[in-house]
């Protein structure tokens, strides 16, 4: 009989005790330890199994634990006598800032505060006896919700002090989402405040800490050295790309084959695979995200369930917002065409508005994005050493949560927008060019934005009008952009996927007062580049006929449009 699927539970004892179905990853403990570092930062895409690892980890070390056989029995790492042995001998901290969403920054210090103070009252037992001194004890009392930023940022490093004095070892610090609020205060404007108050926590529980006997951190991402994790030279990293831990995180496919079977669904395994295989952790090909799989096994069908389960908030932010290029690359993504990059594993906030690479390094950490291949170590034309990765979407989930996000950032308008796509298959010029000045007015401030937005260029609206027209008629037509054809680079093409429909060429150009006395003129331009430079020349060569071509001119001044067709 197959095992119940408890979902969302991340509690590890809870899992053992009720009999939970429970993949076994107990296995990390030995590597990690056996490994000897002194402080591990792992990074892995969310719903991954970080909490749940984290929990199992505190519940095998942590003297609360001491004798709970139960918990371990069974499992791998019960097997070898010595770590039987080490089973519940040492204090442990363990922290989650995973709840830290706070919109302002002061918000975002008192949660902090908050789960500190529940920290040190789980552990005030340590007011009794003699174990600290009375100096001690007024420290521990000032820890609260509200406690300045001093009290708060040494607030584990005394923790650490206090569990050691009171049981004579050192402590093992586990620290679970560690990069939530840095995430949080990016996209809500507090990022530098949020930097130095972390930074100064840090370094207070990690680096000058002389009660620590090791750590763990989790996250997302690798936030770069130089925002948080300054002089912290005894940090070792174990991103996507690393060999460390690479099947502790996430369901291998002999697991999840497994787990079919186990579950009576042995006939699913090629849905399966298609909607969630894809990650790749290190040289560990073919990793499932747990999530994914625990709902397939309690649904039995395939749906969207990681792609939706937290906000996205970031990932739209940085496609919707970024240049023409993320916009052009994204639809080659989409299409299923590799994107050939350099990845920066240190993450830098502050370039992500500026630096594409930074954004694809981003999708790749947060699992939207897989490393298909990786090339070889290079030196640049600086003397650095450098790679290109090899990325594409990473399964089928992901790409219909892209759908889904794209379509959504018209959705206020979506009956203009809709209407206009109507008007567009009809041919229907006045009713395109009365729809599209509507859906322009409207969302124009939300693609052409950035730190100084423009409405005299529309080309942020523009690139996510057409990944919108991409995702909306992709049954229908194969939209292209950006490509070269005959003597130049049309803007948008559309190729009918059916021989009753017809072809689409759709040329944007801004008004130019210098040259243009009105807007007219400028559509007139749109249509004189498409012929002059012979769009139509790829169409042509694949048999479609040139009267079941049509073209258009988009003419900008503003947030105003005027269309006009040729012929």
């Amino acid at each position: 009989m197959a095992r119940t699927v408890s979902i969302g539970n991340q509690d590890f004892a809870s899992i053992r005790e009720w009999g939970y179905f429970y993949i076994d990853k107990t296995l990390l403990i030995r590597e990690w330890w056996e490994n000897g570092d002194s402080v591990t930062l792992i990074t892995r895409p969310r719903r991954f199994g970080k909490t749940l690892n984290m929990s199992m980890v505190e519940k095998f070390f942590s003297v609360k634990y001491h004798g709970r056989a139960d918990l371990f029995e069974g499992l791998n790492i019960w097997q070898e006598e010595k770590y039987r042995e080490l089973q519940g001998t040492y204090p442990v901290i363990f922290v989650s800032f995973a709840n830290v969403k706070e919109r302002n920054y002061e918000s975002a210090v008192q949660r902090i505060g908050q789960i500190l103070s529940d920290l040190y009252e789980d552990h005030r037992y340590l007011l009794e006896g003699e174990a600290l001194s009375d100096r001690e004890k007024r420290y521990f009392e000032s820890v609260s919700m509200d406690m300045p930023e001093v009290v708060a940022t040494m607030a584990i490093h005394r923790l650490s002090k206090f569990l050691s004095s009171y049981y004579g070892r050192k402590v093992i610090i586990l620290l679970d989402e560690y990069d939530t609020p840095m995430q949080e205060a990016y996209v809500n404007g507090y990022w530098q405040e949020m930097v130095a108050f972390i930074r100064n926590m840090f370094h207070a529980a990690f680096k000058t800490n002389p009660y620590l006997e090791r750590a763990i951190m989790t996250g997302i991402t690798r936030i770069s050295k130089e925002s948080v994790f300054s002089d912290l030279n005894n940090l070792e990293v174990v991103s996507a790309v690393s060999e460390k831990y690479g099947d502790c995180f996430g369901f291998t496919e002999e697991e999840v084959f497994q787990s079919l079977n186990e579950f009576g669904l042995a006939g699913k395994k090629a849905e399966v695979k298609k909607w969630y295989d894809g990650f790749v952790f290190g040289n560990c090909r073919d990793i499932y995200n747990p999530w994914c799989i625990l709902n397939y096994l309690d649904k039995r069908k395939a749906a969207v369930y990681w792609a939706n389960t937290s906000s996205n908030n970031l990932v739209g932010k940085l496609i919707r917002e970024g240049d023409k290029s993320i916009k052009q690359e994204f639809e080659m993504l989409l299409k299923g065409k590799p994107l050939i990059t350099k990845i920066d594993e240190q993450l830098v906030f502050s370039q992500l508005d500026v630096n594409p690479a930074a954004v694809w390094s981003l999708l790749l950490a947060s699992g939207y994005l897989k490393a298909a291949r990786i090339g070889e170590c290079f030196e640049s034309e600086f003397g650095v050493m450098e790679q290109e990765y090899e990325l594409e979407i990473t399964n089928l989930e992901v790409k219909k949560m892209f759908c889904g996000m794209i379509s959504g950032w018209f959705q206020e308008k979506r009956s203009d927008y809709n209407d206009f796509i109507q008007a567009l298959l009809l041919g229907d010029v006045d009713a395109m060019e009365e729809y599209m000045n509507r859906v322009a007015f409207s969302m124009f401030s939300y693609f052409d934005t950035g730190k100084t937005p423009s409405k005299s260029e529309p080309e942020r609206f523009y690139h996510g009008f057409v990944l919108g027209l991409m995702v909306d008629l992709a049954e229908r037509y194969v939209l292209t952009s950006n490509r070269e054809s005959g003597f130049g680079r049309y803007d948008v093409m559309l190729e009918p996927r059916n021989q009753k429909d017809d072809a689409i060429i759709m040329e944007f150009k801004v008004f130019q007062p210098r040259r243009e006395k009105e807007l007219k003129d400028t559509v007139t331009a749109a249509l004189r580049q498409i012929e002059e430079k012979r769009y139509e020349a790829v169409l042509l060569e694949k048999g479609i006929p040139k009267e079941r071509i049509r073209k258009y001119g988009f003419a900008f001044q503003g947030n105003t449009v005027q269309i006009g067709a040729a012929g």
